[in-house]
């Protein structure tokens, strides 16, 4: 019966999953994996873990894996710890013999382009954010250089914006094999009904890495405008490239004397995350405004922020951008406001505070689009179809 059982789980199709960073860190990983493992197969992750975010995991499924490597700060060390990890790909390719690579970041580009040479193995490049061009370290442009001969070689490369495709395809001359598919929730994670606060309070959710680009300190200055029953719960972790600001938005709020309507909360897997998210009422989804980087520029389907709270049946507030406006605010999902004002803020939540129902009808709105259309089994299907061809 043993004998059987192997001979049966041998026969089912094998992905690995690169990425130089906590693949726990991006909900479409955690989603598409799910979906791959539900139908049978066997998901193996090679990562690291990242600055701040050691507390973001995937929930356990029989056919998944997740190995990851210690944390290393940036210097020579770091560059031992990234040909061990390049090494480490190449081994576990060999040992698990899978055929596919889905490789998701900038940095795992090197090691995807080799394994492409591998016989019987697919690569899929997944790139979460865009990287910079221009940038004059040797490795990084060895990165890019190695991410343009891989586009070629891929059988699949997924953008999660459009603007970001076109981008990429201008970058890597490729045309073709180009997805673009939206940082969605899964459906599962929309089906359950959130509480609401009582009439005459507000709570206010941010989640994610905590920067301020997207936490700006004029979220603080708005609630000071407001009565002491809007509060603000921030659920998250330091970047390494901001590493004190939780403190400093900790000391803001205590020189604002507004302290006790703002709650900071660890980093937490998502599964628990959600949970949080629908004990709130409105969602902040801020970009900056009049930023260049792509990245900031290009958000629209790339953010999972916005997604998730309205899966958790928050109306959302986000930055007053042409982009989101049409996507979320003009729909009926949110309001929009300048992040980079606090009179601007506090009346949108002044608006949400004073008129309950008309929010509650936003967020189930939008929780019913995400369970109809913007959920991540919707996006995934044609890259799932094309995985499943091949493996067959």
């Amino acid at each position: 019966m043993n004998k059987i059982n192997n001979n049966q789980k041998s026969l089912n199709p094998q992905i690995l999953y690169v990425q130089y960073t906590n693949p726990g860190g991006y909900p479409p990983l955690q989603h598409s994996s799910q979906i791959l493992a539900q139908d049978g197969w066997k998901v193996i992750f090679l990562g690291i873990e990242a600055f701040g975010a050691s507390a973001l995991s995937f929930p356990s499924h029989a056919n998944i894996e997740v190995h990851l490597m210690s944390f290393s700060r940036p210097g020579w060390i770091q560059k031992l710890h990234y040909l061990q990890f390049c090494i480490s790909a190449l081994i576990s390719t060999l040992i698990y013999r899978n055929q596919w690579v889905y490789a998701s970041d900038l940095l795992s580009s090197p090691v995807a382009y080799l394994l492409s040479f591998f016989p019987g193995i697919n690569v899929v490049y997944h790139e979460h954010d865009s990287p910079d061009c221009t940038s004059n370290s040797l490795f990084i442009r060895f990165c890019l250089a190695t991410r343009k001969w891989l586009a070629a070689r891929a059988k699949m490369c997924v953008l999660p914006n459009q603007q970001r495709l076109e981008k990429f395809a201008s970058d890597t001359g490729i045309h073709h094999n180009l997805f673009c598919i939206w940082n969605c929730p899964s459906r599962l994670e929309a089906t359950s009904t959130r509480s609401f606060s009582q009439a005459d309070r507000l709570q206010i959710l941010y989640h994610g890495s905590i920067v301020p680009s997207r936490l700006p300190i004029t979220v603080l200055q708005a609630l000071v405008m407001l009565p002491h029953t809007v509060k603000l719960r921030v659920i998250g972790y330091d970047t390494i490239g901001h590493q004190n600001y939780v403190q400093q938005l900790a000391e803001m709020a205590k020189h604002l004397k507004i302290n006790n309507q703002v709650e900071f909360i660890n980093a937490m897997p998502r599964y628990e995350l959600l949970k949080w998210c629908r004990e709130c009422d409105v969602g902040l989804g801020f970009m900056p405004i009049g930023d260049e980087d792509i990245n900031m520029q290009c958000m629209v389907g790339a953010s999972n922020k916005p997604f998730d709270y309205l899966a958790c049946g928050l109306a959302l507030l986000v930055s007053d951008l042409p982009d989101w406006k049409r996507m979320y605010v003009e729909p009926g999902y949110g309001l929009a406001c300048n992040p980079h004002d606090p009179e601007s803020i506090a009346a949108a939540l002044r608006w949400y505070l004073e008129h309950p129902t008309e929010m509650r009808v936003m967020g189930d709105r939008g929780r019913q689009r995400i369970l109809d259309e913007w959920n991540y089994e919707t996006q995934f299907e044609v890259i799932k179809t094309q995985l499943s061809k091949t493996s067959i």
